[in-house]
């Protein structure tokens, strides 16, 4: 069994933060903000930005310590102050071995013992049928389809919203 584990990014991840992330694959899943090509001078810049934040709010995750993908949250403000939102991925190599879904565990278990909030909201794009299923088997509910409320690669596509709760 494969022991899956979170960690604050660290400077010498770079070049393997680079290699994972610019997965086209990877891309078609995360917001257009997220650079593609995703280069070793953007890692530079996320993990420096990072090593500010305390506490940490984005992580690596690990697979029997080695480095296979990434996890983090966005904390919300004003009158979603309550809330963050999720967001996660894993390298290609990895895919289909339950990581995911263990890292979702542990993110969501640190962001509710760490932070004052009551959600976290996770958006998943309609084609990606796993991510929806690490959520689900993680708690989170589907609480509603933003319906074609996205454009990605030129298309107009679902946006499924999925939260967890610490408090009904």
């Amino acid at each position: 069994m494969t022991t899956v584990t979170i960690r604050p990014w660290q400077k010498e991840d770079q070049s393997l933060l680079a290699e994972y992330f610019n997965n086209i694959l990877i891309w078609n899943n995360m917001r257009d903000y997220i650079p593609h090509p995703y280069t070793e001078e953007h890692a530079e810049k996320f993990i420096n930005a990072q090593a500010g934040i305390d506490p940490a709010q984005n992580f690596a995750i690990l697979a029997d310590g080695e480095i296979c993908g990434g996890i983090g949250i966005l904390l919300k403000d004003d009158i979603y102050r309550m809330n963050v939102e999720l967001a996660y991925w894993v390298a290609e190599p990895f895919w289909g071995k339950g990581i995911a879904t263990e890292a979702v565990k542990l993110m969501t278990d640190y962001t509710f013992e760490t932070f004052a909030i009551n959600r976290i909201v996770a958006e998943v794009f309609e084609y990606n049928r796993p991510s929806m299923r690490v959520l689900e088997k993680n708690g989170y509910y589907l609480q509603t389809v933003s319906r074609k409320g996205v454009l990605k690669n030129e298309y107009l596509i679902d946006n499924y919203i999925w939260v967890k709760q610490k408090f009904f």
